[in-house]
């Protein structure tokens, strides 16, 4: 054997081992960040451009994606009519484990009560601060924040949340929102402001009636797999450089974070609120989903978790369950057992509607704010039917919230509005909201995945990589 050939053997196994390890090195990518972040933060912060850099590489494969996987996932299914029993499992599963979500937040922020250990003068003090603000130009500094976030215009993203328009955000329309981010009157411009929910209908309409019309279209539907195939093998070769991405990602938003002195303070003034919302979000992960999981698949629900882990902390990289789909159709096909046509037909949905960490956070926060708001306003009656509100719209909201960066902190606008609340007194939970939403999206992403695996234990296909 040739020095060369020992030598291009060696590279061999040096990549195959950081291909199978990828989520070692994701850890440790993010740990190294969070070390970065103390030790010289201004440097750290200089990494946001790399972040952005990678972020940006798996937002442009998102809207092709979601259109090839679906129509995938159908043509998988061969006979249309055949659509029906896992769709059903699949709205069945998204409503139960939201549902359960939003419970886990209502009981753990009633036992713990982080709302009663703040102190009502300094709250009463910071409210009253933001309220010199007018209402109309909180929601403008909304939409240009999301807007650099996410990319989008700020008339997109008022279009994504019309609550943010100068009208005020009715209970009653919460239902009218979610059906008509359904339908669309423009593909394209759908898929510019990367509106995903009509896309997917779009696909799933198309796509079954291509399943009707045989080999007249054998051609167009052979395209459409291959051009699915290629952006997979695209997304492994993506994350070959996700770690170094992943790194950028969190030194960058952590660092300015701390190189502004806002990363402790902040946490401090608001600790109470954040330990509930993070223990009831890792008893959801943990304990809930995991549950749900071994009754319908009787796999081990923690080996899932590890090979779905490279999903999870992209997800906590990114904040955008949207931005990581890429990443956990592969995981969820190639590491964790589920079949292709599930993975394919079920994440995209998922990371559209099924937002369980996000459900959660707004039950806990609404109703963080209404302990506050109740003594400093004590005509406020925080009822059993004030909660009972409170979590029917958290549902309904999370289910309508976007799958990108914040999106949870828009639709908390309808959840206090809904309860009687002040919309203002969302500054209470402004300071670390960035940072619970890497939390509750990493929560959305793993929900996606057990939603996959349980749809696809109605589909006859089955793989042991995860038992």
């Amino acid at each position: 054997m040739t020095d060369d050939t020992r030598s291009s053997s060696a590279i061999g196994r040096a990549f195959r081992y950081y291909q199978s390890n990828l989520g070692l090195f994701i850890v440790l990518s993010i740990v190294l960040a969070l070390a970065l972040v103390f030790i010289a933060p201004h440097f750290a912060a200089s990494l946001h451009l790399g972040g952005e850099i990678f972020l940006n590489l798996l937002k442009m494969i998102v809207v092709p994606l979601v259109v090839t996987s679906v129509m995938c996932g159908i043509f998988g299914m061969g006979d249309v009519r055949k659509l029906g029993k896992p769709g059903g499992v699949a709205v069945l599963y998204y409503l139960t484990t939201t549902v359960l979500a939003v419970i886990v937040g209502l009981i753990l922020v009633n036992l713990f009560s982080p709302g009663a250990g703040m102190d009502r003068e300094e709250a009463a003090d910071e409210v009253a601060e933001r309220q010199k603000t007018s209402l109309a130009d909180k929601k403008l500094a909304i939409s240009k924040a999301l807007a650099r976030e996410t990319g989008l215009s700020p008339d997109q993203v008022r279009k994504v949340f019309p609550e943010l328009e100068d009208q005020p955000s009715e209970w009653t329309g919460i239902v009218k929102n979610l059906v008509m981010m359904l339908f669309t009157d423009n593909l394209f411009a759908s898929a510019t402001g990367a509106d995903l929910l009509p896309l997917i209908v779009f696909s799933i309409l198309f796509a079954g009636m291509l399943t009707t019309m045989g080999s007249k279209v054998g051609q167009l539907t052979t395209l459409i797999e291959q051009a699915n195939n290629a952006l997979l093998s695209f997304i492994m070769l993506l994350m070959c450089v996700a770690p170094v991405g992943i790194l950028c990602m969190v030194a960058g938003r952590f660092g300015v974070a701390q190189a502004n002195d806002e990363l402790i303070s902040e946490l401090i003034n608001v600790l109470g609120y954040f330990v509930t919302v993070v223990v009831g979000l890792g008893f959801h992960a943990l304990v809930t989903l995991p549950i749900i999981y071994w009754l319908v698949t009787k796999k081990n629900p923690y080996l899932f978790i590890k090979n779905m882990m490279e999903a999870i902390l992209t997800a906590f990289s990114t904040a955008s369950s949207s931005a990581t789909l890429p990443v956990t159709i592969e995981c969820a096909s190639r590491k964790a057992g589920v079949s292709r046509k599930s993975s394919e037909f079920v994440l995209p949905l998922g990371a559209t509607i099924n937002m369980d960490g996000t459900a959660l956070y707004e039950a806990a926060a609404a109703l963080f704010i209404a302990q506050i708001y109740s003594a400093v306003e004590p005509s406020f009656d925080l009822s059993l039917v004030t909660q009972l509100v409170i979590a029917v719209t958290a549902t309904l909201a999370a289910i309508g919230a976007a799958g990108i960066p914040e999106a949870g902190l828009v639709t908390m606008l309808i959840v206090l509005n809904a309860a009687g609340l002040p919309i203002n007194y969302i500054a209470l939970i402004l300071s670390v909201d960035w940072l619970l939403d890497r939390f509750r999206t990493a929560v959305n992403v793993f929900g996606d995945s057990v939603g996959a695996a349980v749809v696809d234990r109605t589909l006859g296909e089955r793989t042991d990589a995860s038992s």
